[in-house]
């Protein structure tokens, strides 16, 4: 599983990465290497790619597509700006055409400072750029179905998006969703734990028992994994609630470690990094 949240490119052996790819149906597949969970759409229109991870993944993620279509990536959405799922835009802007929300090429444009990992995003090149960008959702009509583009506001950044491939009954949630994780939220760049509820609420709604749904990280699941995933994170929320209620700090709060009764069910990316989540959420509310 794609478990390289916002590593530094210099950090990594990009050798050792191996794309593995999964077929779900519908002409669908999620793709996992190092970074946010690929998702790509194969048909006589050509390829849609939703997220490309880092740049130096960029010929392995096509030799893999390859594998599946030789038809062209026409269209690449990015999820949100996060370094992890829009590093390889660079090397497909050319030829493809970028999508995303609004505040993503933004973020992009002007550079950002992600605090959680203390990184800095520099201003991207113009071929790295989304070239469509839309402010509430957008479709694409390809493939033999409706894609639909739908932003969600100030959830896990301030310019995310989730992807149903309608035809397909398939949902990529970008990083609105850490399958089996502690979540990430980033405040500081307009994310919100009551955003991320509310567009797992859409997403849940939009579903059915037969939806499959490609996380931002972790493995791909269905409806209940969603509903599992929206429930114990409105549990984390509720704890913090209840600790600043009682006018908790937020160093007092994240020093009780709040949440470590769900640390041996959920997978943290670094020591402490519960307790970061704890943060993340106190802030937000």
């Amino acid at each position: 599983m794609a478990t390289g949240i916002l590593a530094p490119v210099e950090a990594q052996d990009w050798d050792k990465v191996e794309i593995k790819v999964q077929e779900l149906r519908g002409g669908m597949y999620a793709l996992y290497g190092s970074g946010g969970n690929l998702g790509v759409s194969v048909g006589e229109d050509g390829v849609i790619l939703v997220d490309d991870q880092y740049a130096p993944l960029t010929d392995k993620i096509k030799a893999a597509i390859a594998g599946i279509s030789d038809a062209p990536i026409r269209y690449v959405i990015n999820t949100h700006f996060h370094g992890d799922h829009t590093g390889g835009n660079e090397n497909l802007g050319d030829a493809a055409v970028i999508v995303a929300h609004d505040n993503v090429r933004q973020r992009m444009s002007e550079g950002a400072f992600v605090k959680a990992f203390n990184m800095k995003m520099d201003p991207q090149p113009d071929v790295a750029l989304p070239a469509i960008t839309f402010n509430a959702e957008m479709s694409l009509h390809m493939n033999g179905q409706d894609t639909r583009i739908i932003h969600v506001k100030n959830a896990h950044t301030d310019g995310d998006s989730i992807i149903h491939f309608r035809g397909a009954n398939v949902i990529h949630m970008g990083d609105l969703m850490f399958n089996g994780m502690f979540p990430f939220i980033d405040v500081p760049n307009g994310g919100d734990v009551d955003g991320i509820l509310k567009g797992l609420d859409l997403a849940i709604a939009a579903a059915d028992d037969e939806t499959m749904v490609i996380p931002g990280h972790g493995m791909v699941t269905n409806k209940a994994g969603l509903v599992t995933y929206r429930n114990t994170l409105a549990d984390l929320r509720g704890i913090i609630e209840k600790l600043k209620a009682e006018g908790k700090t937020l160093e007092e709060v994240k020093a009780m470690s709040p949440f470590k009764d769900y640390e041996g069910k959920l997978v943290q990316f670094m020591d402490g990094w519960a307790n970061e989540v704890a943060g993340f959420i106190y802030q937000s509310l």
